[in-house]
């Protein structure tokens, strides 16, 4: 399978990035910390487990998977009653941009635009950049956020119908659950992003798509790929708390020691 997990992150310029308090490379084979989890519905279950059985099946050329997601980064501190807005003394804000990025995990493939904005259309010719690099996959399979803009509804927005039908078709899109960015393995990367190459003040969207291209294409020439090993069963005792919640029956998959 080609498998794609696919990332936009928003990115601001002239700000010291901020780092994410998970972190997806210690986590990843034990599963999120709990405070990730704000409820586990029968929905969330269904969409996690579809994921996590993608991200353990064999490669297949011709079902390759990248994958996407958004965030932001801002250094503005939370504002509080009759307290006025603060910021942090380093903070000048240059403007801001967008980071798409989409990785083929089990290969260390990797493709990533920087935009000056998150639009439908930065995302369409994104994702027509990604089908032109598989030309022989049957299907692409991507993992993504709930975003307005990751549909294939935008291909539509941007392209002629034909055209914006045969992109669409190149692609089986799997979302993840409300609110569950961890479990787009696009966060492992953007997590070595932020440490390696984010973690200072950058100017201009000139500087910082030289550093973000530079570093994925050293990436790539590694050959760098993730392995992802929490299972359904992981979640299912890790996470026996919240499944218990959804059926009491789902005791039986609580750890023993």
């Amino acid at each position: 399978m080609v498998f794609s997990s696919l990332r936009n992150y928003q990115a601001e310029l002239g700000v010291n990035f901020k780092k994410t308090s998970y972190n997806p490379i210690r986590n990843a084979n034990d599963g999120p910390p709990l405070r990730c989890i704000r409820a586990l519905s029968s929905e969330f279950s269904f969409r996690m487990e579809v994921i996590l059985r993608l991200y353990l099946l064999p490669y297949n050329p011709l079902r390759p998977g990248p994958c996407f997601l958004i965030g932001n980064v801002v250094q503005v501190l939370e504002m509080k009653p009759n307290s006025p807005k603060k910021e942090h003394y380093a903070y000048s804000k240059h403007g801001s941009c967008s980071i798409l990025a989409a990785i083929e995990p089990k290969t260390g493939q990797r493709l990533a635009h920087v935009r000056r904005q998150r639009t439908k259309q930065q995302f369409t010719w994104f994702m027509k950049n990604l089908a032109q690099n598989y030309p022989n996959a049957d299907k692409i399979i991507v993992v993504l956020d709930n975003l307005n803009t990751h549909t294939p509804n935008a291909f539509y927005e941007i392209l002629e119908a034909e055209n914006a039908e045969k992109l669409a078709n190149r692609f089986e899109f799997v979302y993840t659950p409300k609110p569950a960015s961890w479990l787009n393995i696009i966060e492992i990367e953007f997590s070595a992003l932020l440490r390696q190459c984010l973690n200072r003040r950058i100017a201009s969207i000139n500087e910082l798509s030289k550093q973000v291209m530079c570093y994925f294409k050293e990436r790539i020439d590694k050959k760098i790929i993730i392995n992802w090993q929490f299972s359904c069963e992981s979640a299912r005792q890790n996470l026996n708390k919240h499944y218990k919640q959804v059926n009491p029956i789902n005791i039986k998959y609580k750890k023993t020691n």
